[in-house]
């Protein structure tokens, strides 16, 4: 996991607003280029791609504590099930 994945996910688990490059916080939501791909809602930790299947996206979802996504001929998986980025509760 690169630093700033670290370091960004730590803020948004630690509620605290913080931007790093191209990822920020706002300790509620998660963005990446202005992007929200993760969110504390109440009754949990929601995600999604924000429509961007880039590298980038999947290796700042995966710093997420439950989420585990690979991609395989092109589809992504999340938790070892097909995934088409949409909203989706983790925990």
């Amino acid at each position: 996991m690169r630093q700033v994945t670290r370091e960004i996910v730590d803020a948004f688990y630690n509620r605290v607003t913080r931007t790093i490059g191209n990822s920020s916080t706002d300790g509620k939501t998660l963005f990446l280029h202005g992007n929200a791909i993760a969110e504390w809602r109440e009754d949990g930790l929601y995600i999604t791609n924000a429509r961007w299947f880039s590298v980038t996206t999947k290796e700042r979802l995966n710093g997420l504590e439950g989420v585990s996504i690979f991609q395989k001929n092109g589809a992504w998986f999340l938790n070892g099930n097909p995934w088409d980025g949409s909203w989706i509760k983790i925990s």
